[in-house]
């Protein structure tokens, strides 16, 4: 760890020089808003009840936002980041209260106007497990996050890292597929009128009991 004024930022990582090439390759830094990694940002601030979520990607000085939910910044500098040191986790760093925290209190995402106080991110890994980023949700207040949870959360971003190791016509390729049968390409639950349909046909099936259904 190094001091970066009153606080401590994260070391580089080990494979820093492999992990930036990594990154670097796949063209994504400074891309245009993608609907593909907003519809999992959106839904994983809806599960989690989160007011912010966001894909990042940790560049040498920055971390770049390649998909935000309720957070205005395109990008953060690194060494004030919570992505950065996540990236030497295994898989999730969580921070339940970082004004109790010795690494985060002093850290101006807490102590400035953005008052951070929870944090979660997943790691986001290229096919070599080289760690590109993350996949976070953040709070303005302290929150519990169970093993649960951390596991769901490790799960977006693991539907992250498919999207991004998915070459993009592929993507559009799928997402089209599913459009096209009336799913929603993240939760995969049927829209609208196939909905409807599909509960229709649930309904005039003959069947003994009580049934229970969750919508």
């Amino acid at each position: 760890t190094a001091m970066t004024g009153s606080f401590i930022a994260a070391p580089l990582h080990p494979q820093e020089e492999a992990r930036l090439v990594s990154l670097q390759s796949l063209n994504l830094l400074d891309s245009e808003s993608s609907a593909r990694f907003d519809a999992i940002t959106t839904l994983a601030a809806d599960v989690f009840d989160a007011p912010i979520a966001l894909v990042s990607l940790v560049d040498l000085k920055r971390q770049w936002y390649l998909s935000r939910c309720g957070f205005s910044r395109t990008q953060t500098a690194r060494h004030k980041s919570f992505c950065a040191p996540a990236l030497h986790e295994d898989e999730i760093l969580v921070v339940e209260d970082a004004c109790k925290s010795p690494v985060f209190s002093t850290n101006p995402l807490v102590s400035g106007e953005q008052a951070i106080r929870f944090y979660a991110g997943a790691v986001i890994r290229d096919t070599n497990g080289l760690p590109l980023g993350t996949l976070c949700i953040m709070d303005h207040r302290p929150r519990k996050m169970c093993e649960r949870e951390q596991r769901r959360l490790i799960q977006f971003a693991t539907l992250v890292r498919e999207e991004i190791l998915l070459p993009p016509e592929a993507s559009a390729d799928r997402v089209g597929q599913q459009i096209a049968a009336r799913k929603d390409p993240i939760s995969q639950a049927f829209w609208g009128d196939t909905f409807i349909e599909k509960s229709d046909e649930v309904e005039s099936v003959d069947c003994e009991g009580r049934r229970v259904a969750a919508v």
